[in-house]
């Protein structure tokens, strides 16, 4: 995703988080610094899961490859509707395995789908609501096939074998990219392709709070709704008894000139205590900016654009990096802020600018 319209929104995401500064110690630092804590439920080693995202046939090993990446991290995934492996699969290679859904079609697959999900072993579900179709966005992203055949690979061969490392993975696994969405249908039928499953979506009513209440009801383990900036949405999450809320305005992707979602985290956090866990998504780079969000806030943060390009790279292997680029960066920050615990840190550890946040009443 390279953002919507100007890219306001994307680009404040990210810069955001240099106007944020921190107020560190030089004595009393502590020797070692913890980053474990409850997410959903679930145990993590640090404060970091992975976002679910679509379609990531970029690798063979796809989202089986970040589901184990995670789990040798300690940590865990966030499974797309429209990702290209299985549930099942996934669930297989990390068992801290959240399942996300979109208000896609009637209730009746609606609820074939959570059913699946939970007959997999998911631990979670994940609903994302901050994506509309009436924005352009997109811009600079790169085309994408909907379907991988003969026509496909000859109209993509001058840029593949600029690639002989990626192409060598294929044909090492002797598959082809599949863009097909498998999550969608009951286990064995083959899926919708990504565009397909899109197209059905863009023709689905948004939901109502209502609908909301309703999905909630029929899913009985940690339920998350994710895309929350406005306070009031907050509070209405917590009114239909969801166990989370994620800040996010879906990586700049959706809406833009909405505000970075480091700036609307105070709000939203200050307007529901401690009813509800608050994650974060939005821009995180460094494990500085983790520790930021957590210092307003947030429990947890999640990741989208960091991960894929660490496999889009390398596969299991990239994504295990980039988590643990991102837990070397939290502990810097904590030895630096001498707090023995990411539960420790709190907004007296920043350097808040006046004007910095962007509280909505």
């Amino acid at each position: 995703m390279a953002g919507s319209e100007r890219r306001t929104t994307l680009d404040d995401n990210v810069e955001a988080f240099a106007e944020l500064g921190f107020r560190p110690r030089i004595a009393d630092l502590p020797a070692t610094r913890s980053q474990g804590t409850t997410v959903l439920g679930q145990d993590v080693s640090l404060p970091v899961i992975l976002s679910p995202t679509g379609v990531q046939a970029v690798h063979p090993e796809g989202e089986i490859a970040v589901a184990k990446a995670a789990a040798a991290s300690g940590t865990a995934v966030g499974l797309s509707s429209f990702a290209s492996k299985p549930i099942e699969d996934v669930v297989a290679a990390n068992p801290k395995t959240f399942f996300q859904a979109y208000w896609l079609g009637s209730r009746e697959s609606i609820q074939r789908r959570l059913d699946r999900a939970k007959r997999a072993g998911a631990k979670g579900l994940m609903v994302t609501l901050d994506w509309t179709f009436a924005t352009a966005r997109d811009w600079g992203s790169p085309p994408l096939p909907e379907r991988v055949g003969i026509k496909t690979m000859l109209k993509f061969a001058p840029q593949v074998l600029t690639r002989p490392g990626w192409l060598m993975q294929y044909l090492r696994s002797a598959s082809l990219p599949d863009l097909t969405t498998p999550n969608l249908v009951d286990p064995g039928e083959t899926g919708p392709t990504f565009f397909g499953a899109y197209g059905e979506w863009m023709q689905t009513t948004p939901p109502s709070w209502e609908d909301l209440a309703w999905l909630r009801e029929q899913w009985d383990g940690p339920f998350l709704l994710k895309g929350i900036t406005h306070p009031d949405d907050a509070r209405r999450a917590v009114d239909i008894g969801a166990s989370a809320i994620s800040v996010s305005n879906h990586g700049g992707n959706n809406l833009d000139s909405t505000p970075a979602t480091i700036r609307v985290l105070p709000s939203v956090v200050d307007a529901v205590g401690d009813q509800i866990e608050v994650l974060f998504d939005g821009g995180v780079r460094r494990g500085s900016d983790v520790v930021k969000a957590l210092a307003m806030g947030a429990r947890a943060v999640m990741i989208g654009r960091a991960y894929l390009w660490g496999m889009a790279a390398g596969g299991e292997r990239g994504v295990h990096n980039v988590i643990e680029v991102l837990r070397g960066g939290i502990d810097s920050a904590l030895l630096g802020l001498a707090k023995s615990s990411v539960h420790d840190v709190d907004r007296a550890d920043l350097v808040i600018p006046d004007g910095f946040t962007r509280g909505m009443r």
